[in-house]
């Protein structure tokens, strides 16, 4: 993921062309990595700051949906609700299809310099999922790098077949997904209701990461590693199909500057704010019964819309302005910036950091909100400072440097 992340859109040849737009790094998806990356800290930092932490989804797997019951603090409500339902898989679809974007630059280069794409990409997915795996373990239990490795191994190798071939397995595999999400939210509605009202006992100890120690949270992860990593299982053909629309999206010119690129970007801020926005709403509306279709159906197609909403926003904005280098910045250094804003919130919101997920809790929403935004602000700050000394962030480096030294990864122009 680093190099998708953070820097997979380096420099290739200016003059060879990719659907009609210059290969070329291209300011538009560092941008949409940074507001990705800020987007998922959005879903992921109403998980931290939970005293229960991880351990919530276990009970409750809705718990990060933007199902808010009332309370006496209607407003606190009413703004948590709407923040989450703007950030509740949404950002993370975005994230998926900007890494098919970078296995289609990286193949792209491949081919202009008559590289072995396979022989000189797969270790990058393997890399990719020891990296994931670290993170899983010692840091986030919802990690998302463990499924990209898995889906990038399968796409790259789809790379090599026709586009038909490309294009047919992305149409069977979306639709396999929805008829899945589907059939899984019409047995939830026809599961019969439990007799008592009253909710049902935990299934592990809620106090563990208000108060448990980092050893036995870690425990915890393994423990209930198959329930932790369902998400990318019951999702692999969502993942699948997410990165193969990033490919075509790539081929089709939608992330370029000129008319086609502004054309397409149009048509998808409207496909996904004009319409899937509020089909989206109707669902989370209606409850938590639909939360499979909310966030695995609804909210990718309203990805497409900020995509394209991001896009309108560029070519309408000065490049060298705070808020695009910002957000440029922390593209450029997104596989870093996604493990720190985990690492901040980790240390900030557990028992065995600063705990305030339990001192503050009864501030929701608005201390989670507060911190969502230092957080981001921190995050930004740092990559740009990064970046004016080195070229690339830490990880990402880090990464190029451990396969630059593997068999078949000698390729540094893919880098």
């Amino acid at each position: 993921m680093g190099e998708t992340m953070g820097t997979a859109a380096v420099a290739i040849a200016v003059d060879q062309r990719a659907g009609g737009q210059r290969t070329g790094r291209l300011a538009l998806l560092d941008v949409l990595r940074g507001v990705a990356i800020l987007g998922t800290l959005g879903t992921n930092i109403w998980i931290f700051t939970d005293p229960a932490g991880e351990e919530r989804s276990l009970d409750d797997a809705t718990s990060v949906s933007a199902t808010v019951g009332l309370s006496e603090d209607l407003p606190g409500a009413l703004v948590e609700g709407a923040f989450r339902f703007l950030a509740n898989g949404k950002f993370l679809a975005l994230l998926t299809i900007l890494f098919g974007v970078g296995l289609a630059i990286q193949y792209r280069s491949a081919q202009a310099r008559g590289r072995s794409w396979l022989r000189s990409y797969l270790w990058r997915p393997v890399f990719l999922f020891v990296e994931g795996s670290l993170h899983f373990l010692l840091v986030f239990a919802y990690d998302v790098l463990m499924g990209y490795a898995v889906t990038a191994i399968l796409v790259a190798v789809l790379l090599t077949r026709s586009v038909q071939v490309q294009k047919i397995s992305m149409y069977v595999v979306g639709s396999l997904h929805v008829v899945l999400m589907t059939l899984l939210t019409v047995a939830i509605a026809a599961a019969p209701a439990p007799e008592s009202p009253s909710d049902p006992a935990p299934v592990g100890d809620p106090t563990l990461f208000a108060s448990g120690s980092y050893l036995d949270q870690v425990a915890f992860r393994i423990d209930n590693m198959l329930e932790l990593r369902l998400e990318p299982i019951i999702t692999f053909a969502l993942l699948l199909f997410l990165f193969l629309l990033g490919v075509h999206l790539f081929r089709a010119g939608a992330f370029g500057a000129d008319e086609r690129g502004q054309a397409l970007r149009r048509r998808l801020l409207w496909l996904g704010l004009g319409v899937g926005l509020p089909v989206n709403l109707a669902s989370t509306l209606v409850g938590p019964e639909l939360f499979l279709l909310d966030r695995y159906v609804l909210a990718p197609m309203v990805a497409l819309g900020y995509l394209g909403l991001v896009g309108w926003i560029v070519d309408r904005a000065r490049a060298t302005g705070p808020v695009i280098t910002g957000l440029a910045s922390l593209g450029r250094t997104a596989l870093s910036g996604y493990v720190l804003q985990n690492l901040l919130c980790v240390v900030v919101c557990y028992g065995w950091g600063l705990g305030l997920a339990s001192t503050l809790d009864g501030a929701r929403p608005w201390w989670v909100l507060a911190l969502w935004v230092v957080i981001g602000v921190v995050l930004v700050g740092l990559a740009q400072l990064w970046l004016r000394r080195f070229g690339q962030g830490p990880l990402e480096g880090a990464q190029k440097w451990a396969l630059g030294r593997l068999p078949g990864a000698q390729d540094r122009s893919m880098r």
